[in-house]
């Protein structure tokens, strides 16, 4: 085992705004489910009424909005439920091209998007998959998802977080799979409880790249830890391991043996190469 506190400060950092990001995402996309006021569409087009498949359906720079929360399209679609003939409870919205979903000062742009009401379920589709908020941007080639119930936020495929540092450099954090899990603190509020992220673990800084098979963080111990054949690059220097953890309250990491033939770490430095 070695401790170090100079080799890993990139993790430190990724780890950070990886959580902040994530966290953002998942407090605006919490009020969606959560909120009991009137759903209101507007679209320039027409708003059609299919009654006997119980559906709206808004065309031409569509948007629905509810509270601080709204979805545009080029169309949008809203299942509903008429039980007693007088009350319309609508269950889904589909938004259907040149989607943007809007929260406080997050936003949301796919191709589609589906919002289970009921189930508290949403998903966006599309070619240039974004989440954006002011500090940093979120990206997916396969989609988003989001269940306001578990409170589990996840970007699938080609998964992107990428965050602009105080002196203007750019961190960024990749893998097949990011994942956020969220819990309800004292106050009721959402907050991140743990963060996952799966698959080609690549995270990157202007002067250190760090890769790995898996990460984690436990918001709750702050702890981060990234496994599975971890090396960290910062020029010509390498180190290597089968573990790496970090306190992000105390800053200090270690890296740990491969569990090989020896179970050692592996460790390659060049005088005057940097730190």
């Amino acid at each position: 085992m070695i401790k170090t506190r100079k080799i890993l400060p990139a993790l430190i950092i990724i780890c950070t705004f990886m959580i902040q990001s994530l966290h953002v995402q998942a407090q605006d996309s919490a009020t969606l489910s959560n909120s009991k006021q009137p759903l209101e569409i507007t679209a320039d087009g027409t708003l059609e009424w299919h009654r006997n498949d119980n559906i709206f359906v808004a065309k031409n720079n569509a948007l629905a909005k509810q509270g601080d929360v709204s979805v545009a399209a080029a169309k949008l679609v809203a299942d509903y439920h008429d039980a007693d003939g007088q009350d319309f409870e609508i269950w889904r919205v589909r938004a259907e091209e040149n989607v943007h979903i809007q929260s406080r000062d997050t936003s949301a742009y796919g191709d589609n998007a589906t919002y289970d009401i009921n189930d508290g379920y949403a998903e966006i589709t599309g070619t240039d998959l974004r989440l954006i908020s002011p500090d940093q941007t979120v990206k997916a080639r396969d989609r988003f998802e989001y269940w306001a119930v578990e409170g589990k936020l996840v970007a699938i495929g080609n998964a992107r977080i990428i965050r602009e540092n105080e002196q203007g450099e750019i961190n960024t954090l990749d893998a097949d799979i990011i994942t956020a899990y969220l819990k309800d603190n004292d106050q009721g509020q959402r907050v991140l409880d743990r963060m996952q992220a799966d698959g080609n673990v690549v995270i990157t800084t202007p002067t250190e790249t760090l890769s790995g098979d898996a990460g984690t963080y436990n918001a709750e111990t702050q702890m981060a830890e990234i496994t599975g054949d971890v090396e960290i690059k910062r020029g010509p220097n390498i180190l290597e391991g089968g573990k790496a953890e970090v306190n992000l309250e105390t800053s200090v990491s270690r890296m740990f043996g491969n569990g090989g033939t020896r179970g050692q770490v592996r460790g390659v430095f060049y005088p005057g190469s940097g730190d």
